[in-house]
């Protein structure tokens, strides 16, 4: 059976985000991430990252309740503990990746999360990040993205690639139709969906589709 994947970062996280766990899902926590998960009772598959933002007690808390332990120097090291988590998740294949938390303050942190999202669409793997507020996937063209209607009443697209072409959206108040949006463009914001589902395609390049809520 495929493997799902979830993984709890550091950044905003709340109740909301177990709405996002399955029943057989792997549980990744990333560093206070995965306190979150030990201090709610979940025990993560993998807890991974400097943990330098939990305390020595919750420390030895997340070692003895996870089933596997990977820490780090939080200086020297090449990749975020974030993209750590992503790269074991990737090797593994699953079906799915959804990453939680990884959106808060750290603007530099939230935007490299996002491009996250690329290294998942070209290993072929379905990705995407939400918060309380906010669903962010990608479609790598040639591809659709589905779109159900929730209460995410925004739908956004943003080019992640110099130049998006082949947009073509079903089931929104604004269609589009073979059409192109070039970076900085914000033709895409705020759309809405006018059926219970619609879908997002890509000819060519990479496209974000931001579903979001007020």
């Amino acid at each position: 059976m495929s493997e799902r994947i979830v993984i709890f970062s550091g950044g905003n996280l709340g109740e909301w985000a177990f709405e996002y766990a399955r029943s057989g899902d792997i549980l990744v926590g990333v560093d206070r991430g995965a306190w979150f998960l030990v201090g709610h009772g979940r025990a993560p598959a993998l807890a991974i990252g400097d943990f330098d933002s939990v305390s020595p007690d919750e420390l030895r808390q997340i070692e003895n309740a996870s089933g596997q332990f990977i820490t780090c120097d939080p200086v020297f090291k090449d990749l975020t503990d974030t993209e750590m988590a992503f790269e074991w998740a990737l090797r593994r294949r699953p079906e799915e990746i959804v990453m939680l938390g990884v959106l808060g303050t750290r603007w530099d942190h939230s935007l490299a999360n996002v491009h996250l999202l690329r290294k998942a669409a070209d290993a072929g793997i379905s990705s995407f990040i939400a918060d309380e507020h906010n669903r962010i996937a990608m479609v790598s063209g040639p591809g659709i993205h589905r779109v159900t209607r929730s209460r995410f009443a925004q739908v956004s697209l943003l080019p992640l690639s110099l130049e998006v072409r082949g947009i073509t959206l079903r089931g929104f108040q604004y269609p589009l139709e073979r059409a192109a949006l070039a970076l900085g463009q914000s033709l895409g914001i705020s759309n809405v969906l006018v059926s219970e589902s619609g879908s997002v395609e890509v000819a060519e390049g990479l496209l974000l589709v931001i579903e979001s809520i007020d």
